[in-house]
C-alpha cells in the first residue's frame, strides 16, 4: 500500500485519531487503543513519542504520569526497564492491564496501515527519524512543529522526505518561504480562536489548496478554556449539534481533523454525505 496524504485527501475527508480511542479501561497512547481507532476507520493514529534516561523510545505523552499512571513520576528521568513494568490506570484510577509502549513495537504493529502522526517528534528527532527509517516507514508519518529556524534547518539537513505541517496560530505569515525551502511541506495545521480569524476564511484555505497543501484542524479539546477551532469541536457536537461541531469544518473546507471520536465522526460525515469527495 502506498501512503500519499494529497492522494489520500482527495478521497475522503482524513480523521486523525488523538493518541488512538481511549476509555472505560483502555488508556491512550496504547497500541490497544490505536487498534480500536483503525477498527472505528481512522485514516491516522497521533501519538506522542518520549525518551527514557538511557535513550530509549516508547510512547507516552510528557508530564502526564499523575493522570495516566497516577504516580508522581518524571518517566524522562527513569531507565527504560523501570518503566516497562509500569502499567497505565483508567478512568478510575485503577490499574490496567496496559504497559507503557515500546516505539518500536508500535511502529512494527501498524506498518503499512495508516498514516501516523509522530507527536513531540521534535524532543527527539534523530532518534524518531532513525527509528523510522529502519522499520522503513517514511511515507507513512507525518510530523507538524511550530516554525523556527532550527525544525526547518533539521528538516530539510536530516528528513527532507518527511511530510511535515506547520502549526500556526491565527496567521501564516511563512507559507512562501517554507514552499521554497527543500522540506516536504504537504500542509498545514490551524489554529483559531473564532470564525473571524483568517485561518478559519475559505479564501485562506482556497489559497493553500491552489498551493497544494492540506489544511489540518482540531476538533480536540485539551482544555475548554482554550478553543483550537472557534468553538467548532467535539464538545459543541455533542452539545450543541454535530451540524455545528464537525459539520462547520467539513463545509468550511478542511482536509484533515483531528477528533476523540473518530467513529462517531466518520459515520456523521458519512451520513451527510461530507465524508467521499
Amino acid at each position: 500500500m502506498g501512503f500519499n496524504l494529497r492522494e489520500k485527501a482527495k478521497e475522503n475527508m482524513i480523521v486523525v485519531a488523538h493518541r488512538g480511542v481511549s476509555g472505560g479501561n483502555i488508556p491512550c497512547n496504547t497500541i490497544t487503543s490505536c487498534e480500536i481507532a483503525l477498527k472505528q476507520g481512522a485514516d491516522m493514529l497521533e501519538v506522542d513519542v518520549s525518551c527514557s534516561a538511557d535513550g530509549k523510545l516508547f510512547l507516552f505523552h510528557p508530564l502526564k504520569e499523575v493522570a495516566h499512571l497516577s504516580k508522581p513520576l518524571l518517566l524522562g528521568a527513569m531507565p527504560y526497564a523501570l518503566i516497562r513494568k509500569l502499567h497505565y490506570t483508567n478512568f478510575d484510577n485503577a490499574t490496567t492491564q496496559f504497559t507503557v509502549a515500546d516505539f518500536d513495537d508500535f511502529l512494527e504493529q501498524f506498518k503499512g496501515r495508516c498514516f501516523i502522526n509522530i507527536d513531540k517528534f521534535w524532543s527527539n528527532p534523530e532518534k524518531i527519524y532513525e527509528a523510522v527509517r529502519r522499520h522503513k516507514m517514511e511515507e507513512q508519518i507525518l510530523v507538524k512543529s511550530q516554525l523556527t529556524k532550527k525544525v526547518t534547518d533539521i528538516m530539510e539537513q536530516m528528513a527532507p522526505e518527511l511530510p511535515f505541517m506547520p502549526v500556526v496560530k491565527e496567521v501564516h505569515p511563512l507559507h512562501e518561504e517554507l514552499l521554497r525551502k527543500k522540506i516536504n511541506y504537504v500542509g498545514v495545521e490551524v489554529l483559531f480562536k473564532n470564525e473571524a480569524s483568517p485561518l478559519a476564511g475559505e479564501e485562506f484555505i482556497e489559497k493553500m489548496h491552489r498551493d497544494n497543501i492540506l489544511v489540518w484542524v482540531n476538533s480536540i479539546i485539551y482544555d475548554h478554556r482554550v478553543q483550537l477551532s472557534g468553538g467548532h469541536s467535539d464538545d459543541t457536537a455533542f452539545t450543541v449539534s454535530e451540524d455545528y461541531g464537525w459539520g462547520w469544518l467539513a463545509d468550511r473546507g478542511f482536509d484533515i481533523i483531528q477528533t476523540d471520536w473518530p467513529g462517531m465522526l466518520i459515520d456523521y460525515l458519512k451520513k451527510t454525505d461530507r465524508y467521499y469527495k
